[in-house]
C-alpha cells in the first residue's frame, strides 16, 4: 500500500508560480512507482499533468510544457511539481498519483486557485 500526501495549494495571481509536493509512505520502494500530478477543474474529467518514471523521464500535457516541471526526489519519497507563468485555467484540485503495475494509487488533492 502507498499513502500519498499533496500539499503547497493555494491562492495566486495570473503568471505566478506556485510548488506542490507530494510525500509518500507505505510499504512500497518509492523508487520503484511512477508517480504523477492530475488536475480536475469543476465540471470537468481529471486529466493527466505530467508524470515522472522510475527512469526519471517525464512527461507532460501539452498545457504544461514549458511552463511545470515535475521532479521526485528518491531518498525522501518525494515527488514535486514546479508551475510557473500560471493561468486562469490552470485552476483545479491537483492530485499526486503512484503507479506500479495494475495499481494505483491517490492522494486526497490540493486546491490551486489561480485569480486576480
Amino acid at each position: 500500500q502507498v499513502q500519498l500526501v499533496e500539499s503547497g495549494g493555494g491562492l495566486v495571481q495570473p503568471g505566478g508560480s506556485l510548488r506542490l509536493s507530494c510525500a509518500a509512505s507505505g510499504s512500497i520502494f518509492f523508487s520503484i512507482l511512477s508517480m504523477g500530478w492530475y488536475r480536475q477543474a469543476p465540471g470537468k474529467e481529471r486529466e493527466l499533468v505530467a508524470t515522472i518514471f522510475t527512469t526519471g523521464s517525464t512527461n507532460y500535457a501539452d498545457s504544461a510544457k514549458g511552463r511545470f516541471t515535475i521532479s521526485r526526489d528518491n531518498a525522501k519519497n518525494t515527488v514535486s511539481l514546479q508551475m510557473n507563468s500560471l493561468k486562469a485555467e490552470d485552476t483545479a484540485v491537483y492530485y499526486c498519483n503512484a503507479k506500479r503495475s495494475t495499481n494505483n494509487w491517490w492522494g486526497q488533492g490540493t486546491q490551486v486557485t489561480v485569480s486576480s
